[in-house]
């Protein structure tokens, strides 16, 4: 018995369907590997050995009798420490809830289970999600496993998530989305990330940081895991954009512009960008300039405040009792929402409603827009400028507009380190950017590229 650590879920699903192993032989492996690695790259805050070995006898069960409950039966993933389980601690990422035990579950977690999904655990996270670099200097940071020697920036805030996912100590893990808290993680870690449309999902009993922003998101290795991972979440079924092949000929995609950057974009991400632009016309599609219809800049500025305000609703009750133990960083973003007046917010959320019908209108005739995903790659963790706002320059606008994005693998710096790209469509378009990406990835091998990691795990 053979498995590959890094393995896409459809490939151990083959696996497990040719009884070349068992859900137990898997979830075994992973569980070895968390032991192993964990101590060095700090991905989980919490391991469900009893829960996940006992999901997995009954998947085997299942499977000895012809009964399983979809492809995904069977199959390990880990779980962002926001969603709820009934009867285990969940600390959205603060000190404060180290005891904090749940007395619901999350949809997302039923639905896993539903398919038959195995939860090896809780994976770490910026406190209240509510960060963009992954730090979390109270709980501790996870590790960047694309350098072992100097601690890297993971991104925030389902850092956890997707770091487990690029050691391979979970073939797949569930993230949110408030900012980019999805793809900023799985660019900087190399993975696949998927921010799926608000309402797509279900978000009951995930610990909210805005109730207008927020959304679930697969972290995976590949588009077409986050295709069927989405589609057990979502009830909608995406198996067709996976198998249309590599033709996009009638696919028209916007490029963002080199002119309507804000921000300065490393050149080694800006040469991967262009060559992610190369590919997709290769596959047929047509890959266009057009002016942008709002400034990327303003749009992740209102992101921010409509995220601050919201937040200071749900955490404002005691994030200035200095006698709890909240970061500084955390505590400073969720008390400037208490400095947003109504008025401000009202217009904030008009102005949303209004470029959100003006992105409709604007991909009328096309696909998606193009954009790099972020404009760096990993920088040391002690070089990081909380202050700073960069990494959302091109996320932060898809969940302001109501629109899904998928960020996915397009190359590597000089220094050997991830960049991605990524396509944002309309609302609910999610099989539009699946069918895009899983072509992309049919034509490249950056998402198999994996992180040398032998040296603390075997």
């Amino acid at each position: 018995m053979t498995i590959n650590s890094f393995s896409s879920l459809l490939e151990l699903a083959t696996g497990l369907a040719q009884r070349q192993f068992t859900s137990v032989n898997l979830i075994e492996h992973y569980l070895k590997r968390i032991d192993q690695a964990n101590d060095k790259l700090h991905a989980f805050v919490a391991v469900d050995r009893a829960g996940a070995l006992h999901a997995a006898r009954d998947a085997d069960g299942r499977r000895a009798t012809g009964s399983t409950l979809s492809v995904l039966d069977g199959l390990p993933i880990a779980v962002k420490d926001l969603f709820e389980i009934d009867g285990q601690v969940t600390t959205c990422g603060s000190e404060a809830w180290r005891d904090r035990r749940s007395g619901n579950t999350a949809a997302v977690v039923d639905k896993l289970r539903n398919h038959g999904m195995c939860i090896l655990g809780k994976t770490h996270m910026v406190e209240y999600a509510f960060g963009l670099w992954g730090s979390n200097p109270l709980m501790g940071t996870p590790w960047n496993p694309w350098d072992l020697e100097r601690h890297r920036i993971p991104g925030g805030s389902s850092s956890g998530s997707a770091v487990a996912v690029a050691a391979g100590l979970a073939p797949a893990a569930i993230g949110s989305d408030t900012g980019g808290s999805v793809r900023i993680p799985a660019s900087l870690n190399g993975i696949t990330g998927l921010k799926t449309t608000a309402g797509l999902i279900s978000m009951c009993h995930a610990l909210p940081l805005s109730s207008t922003l927020d959304t679930v998101g697969p972290m995976c290795r590949t588009v077409a895991d986050s295709a069927w991972l989405t589609g057990a979440l979502s009830g909608v079924d995406y198996s067709s954009q996976l198998t249309s092949g590599t033709d996009l000929s009638n696919v028209r995609i916007i490029a963002l512009r080199q002119q309507d950057l804000s921000v300065d974009v490393q050149p080694d991400v800006w040469s991967a960008f262009l060559e992610a632009q190369r590919v997709l016309r290769s596959l047929g599609a047509q890959v266009i300039e057009r002016d942008l219809p709002f400034d990327l800049t303003n749009l992740a500025a209102r992101n921010g405040r409509l995220t601050a305000a919201e937040a200071w609703r749900i955490h404002g009750a005691y994030v200035e009792d200095p006698s709890i133990p909240i970061g500084r960083w955390v505590r400073a973003r969720v008390v400037s929402g208490k400095l947003i007046s109504v008025d401000q917010y009202v217009e904030d959320r008009a102005d949303q409603l209004m470029q959100s019908a003006i992105w409709r209108q604007w991909l009328s005739d096309a696909d998606a827009l193009l954009t790099p995903t972020l404009p760096m790659v990993a920088c040391a963790l002690e070089d990081i400028d909380e202050h700073s706002t960069q990494l959302a320059t091109f996320v932060r606008a898809a969940n302001y507009l109501g629109a899904c994005a998928l960020s996915f693998p397009a190359g590597f710096s000089n220094d050997g380190l991830p960049i991605s790209a990524q396509l944002i469509a309309k609302p609910f378009d999610e099989a539009n950017v699946i069918r895009v990406g899983h072509a992309f990835q049919q034509r490249t091998d950056w998402h198999r590229h994996v992180p040398n990691v032998s040296v603390i795990v075997n």
